[in-house]
């Protein structure tokens, strides 16, 4: 299979939105590796680069995302722009991964695509927001810890959705650059990722990507997946890697998270008759696995996949 051009960005307009894939070239068979809710095509750089040597790696954003067209989020029409993508670039029952967002996806597609040579979710498990997704936890408390967390959801939505001046872009830049020295990343990388979803507004001011409207539906739609009927109907491999303690940002919800965890473990329990399904907790990781363990991740995709 000869080797494909590197880094060359194409954007697909054969779907209902326009979609910007970049293609990372490389001679192995083809992979779709998908980013997470806020995020882009960019953020996926590092895993990518290590997953690179095995496959001809494609990264996509997606819709509302980054350079991609924005429409409503629908996850059979999110399914349908990656299958643009897929068609467009020609590429041949790939496999697909993703974090977070990108994750659920990732089972989506292989519940849908039987053929597909392996599918892996990266910690790919919608946000906690009923008492009963919180396993151990009585439901009084429960529900005081998910009116606490969507209240703080709430305040990051209504900062996110604020123009950003010149010195607040800045200021949001350098800490990209600490939070990729934090993780042993690199730094332009993640600066990269942080511009690709700024978009400069008419009163000279600059908005983040997803705007409110997507933030609010991405929330709705996430609320209302039920992943265990795609994984009791998948007939490909996929691979479930699950994180197993809190991020820092997750810590003042210790607990909410781990009764989050459980639940998630014990609806898996009803599926696990399923020989194509591979559930996987990983030690020691966080929701941020991705920025946290790339090599580890590199490696244990690459495993699965070449079974």
């Amino acid at each position: 299979m000869p080797d494909t051009p590197r880094n060359c960005e194409t954007t697909i307009g054969s779907g209902s939105v326009p979609i910007v894939a970049r293609d990372l070239g490389g001679a192995g068979a083809p992979m779709l590796l998908l980013h997470g809710a806020g995020g882009n095509l960019v953020t996926m750089t590092g895993l990518a680069e290590l997953l690179r040597p095995a496959y001809r790696v494609v990264t996509v954003d997606l819709r509302g995302h980054g350079r991609s067209g924005d429409g409503p989020w629908k996850w059979d029409e999110v399914l349908d722009d990656l299958d643009a993508v897929v068609d467009e670039l020609e590429l041949t029952r790939p496999a697909v991964a993703g974090m977070s967002l990108g994750g659920m996806l990732a089972s989506l597609w292989a519940a849908r695509h039987p053929d597909c040579p392996g599918a892996v979710s990266l910690d790919g498990n919608p946000t906690p927001s009923r008492p009963e997704d919180l396993a151990g936890l009585a439901p009084d408390r429960a529900a005081a810890e998910l009116a606490r967390l969507r209240e703080v959801f709430a305040g990051m939505s209504a900062a996110l959705a604020r123009p950003l001046t010149a010195e607040q872009v800045a200021a949001a830049i350098e800490g990209q650059r600490a939070m990729a020295r934090q993780y042993g990343a690199a730094e332009e990388v993640w600066v990269e990722a942080f511009r690709r979803n700024l978009v400069p507004a008419d009163d000279g001011a600059s908005r983040l990507r997803p705007d409110p409207e997507l933030t609010e539906e991405l929330r709705l739609a996430m609320q209302s997946l039920d992943l265990v009927p795609a994984y009791r109907a998948v007939r490909c491999p996929l691979l479930l890697v699950l994180a197993t303690v809190d991020m820092p940002e997750q810590r003042p919800f210790h607990d909410l998270y781990v009764a989050h965890r459980r639940r998630v473990l014990e609806r898996l329990a009803a599926v696990r008759d399923n020989p194509c399904l591979t559930v996987l907790p990983l030690k020691g990781a966080s929701h941020a696995m991705v920025a946290e363990r790339p090599r580890q991740l590199a490696e244990l995709i690459t495993a699965y996949l070449s079974r």
